[in-house]
């Protein structure tokens, strides 16, 4: 088998942007020669086919995940006054984009299998003082599991709030063959260089269905302007800049390849570690397909086994440490979230992406065997 520091020797962005050079540079150039840099054909196009992908009947570019959620927020009249509940173990940029537009994140527990938004939680959030002021929540499909989108509705109906998708992590998953992106109003897509739709920098889209909805959601993006310099609205200043949308364009008629390729790998690494001591693969949703944006396991001695790995030279990562209501920027509350705090201390995310091999995920599997007969 070859030696670790052979099997991932470039990480994942510049390897992705490698495979795809030629057509990326052939995209740029096209770009280049048009003279235009922002809200130009670059952008309408690859709104119009992210929407084709998605299955909905609007796609609106804007400068990066976190700006969607603010977007998406304002758009809604959801602002100062207004609460929003959000997933403990979630990327940070969603609590901010909330707190961007004025509202107070509310911060509540994930189901312990998926990671992704407990609708029991949830229910008892919005029963509690807490709960008062609550106008939507948004779901995180976490490292691309789906939540439980029918029990999450189900709590959101009863008490008459919004519920919004944050897909940032869960490019290509579905939901019983509906794409995550289509399950709410609106839903917030990110495209950071390590995603699985992946730019060469920020860049973010909101998907809805609701046209009224799409058309604040660009008139809010665009500062507010319903004519040039005219302002309807306290907008933002984000757009999705030409270049990124040349990019985009390439690597989403890849996406289902790659996502292919991503599944392949989690059946290696599922079909090795099934009977781990050491640790304990993820779960799949029933009904659902997992878009492997990561392949997080959990492992009691999380830390030592990290170390182990590394001194390997397998580029294992944290995603992430510290629950958001465990955070200063947040409030930093003492309170108890059982299952985020557990995830957080024991998560581990390994190695995948679609350039690398089978081999890879052997070589990964080999390293952590080893560390379970050295404890013993």
């Amino acid at each position: 088998m070859s030696s670790p520091s052979n099997l991932w020797s470039l990480p994942h962005a510049l390897a992705d942007q490698r495979a795809h050079e030629a057509e990326l540079v052939g995209a740029l150039r096209r770009m280049c020669a048009s003279g235009s840099c922002v809200l130009g054909a670059e952008a309408q196009a690859f709104e119009s086919e992210f929407a084709d992908f998605l299955g909905v009947s609007h796609v609106v570019g804007v400068a990066s995940g976190m700006d969607g959620i603010e977007v998406m927020m304002r758009a809604l009249e959801i602002g100062a006054g207004s609460k929003v509940v959000v997933p403990s173990f979630a990327p940070s940029a969603v609590a901010a984009g909330v707190a961007r537009s004025g509202a107070e994140p509310v911060f509540a527990d994930i189901e312990a299998g998926t990671f992704t938004l407990c609708a029991r939680s949830l229910d008892a959030v919005l029963r509690s003082p807490q709960g008062r002021g609550v106008k939507a929540a948004v779901v995180v499909h976490r490292y691309g599991n789906l939540a439980d989108w029918d029990g999450l509705q189900q709590v959101a109906q009863e008490h008459g709030i919004e519920l919004l998708e944050d897909c940032s992590q869960a490019h290509g998953a579905t939901w019983h063959g509906r794409k995550a992106g289509t399950l709410g109003r609106a839903a917030a897509f990110n495209f950071y260089p390590t995603k699985n739709l992946a730019a060469l920098g920020d860049a973010g889209a909101l998907a809805t269905n609701d046209q009224k909805l799409a058309e604040r959601l660009r008139l809010i993006g665009q500062s507010g302007w319903k004519q040039r310099y005219i302002n309807e609205h306290a907008g933002v200043h984000s757009h999705l800049d030409e270049v990124q949308a040349a990019v985009l364009r390439v690597k989403l008629r890849v996406l289902h390849g790659s996502l292919q390729q991503r599944r392949k790998l989690a059946a290696e690494y599922d079909a090795i570690l099934k009977d781990s001591h050491v640790v304990k693969a993820p779960m799949v949703r029933r009904g659902c397909e997992h878009a492997y944006h990561q392949y997080v396991v959990r492992a009691e001695r999380r830390d030592e086994l990290i170390q182990h790995l590394r001194r390997e030279q397998i580029p294992v990562a944290l995603h992430y440490p510290v629950p958001l209501h465990q955070q200063r920027g947040f409030g930093g509350s003492q309170v108890s979230l059982r299952e985020s705090d557990r995830a957080a201390a024991a998560v581990i995310s390994l190695p995948l992406h679609p350039c690398l091999s089978a081999t890879a995920v052997g070589a990964v599997c080999d390293v952590m065997e080893r560390f379970d007969h050295a404890r013993c």
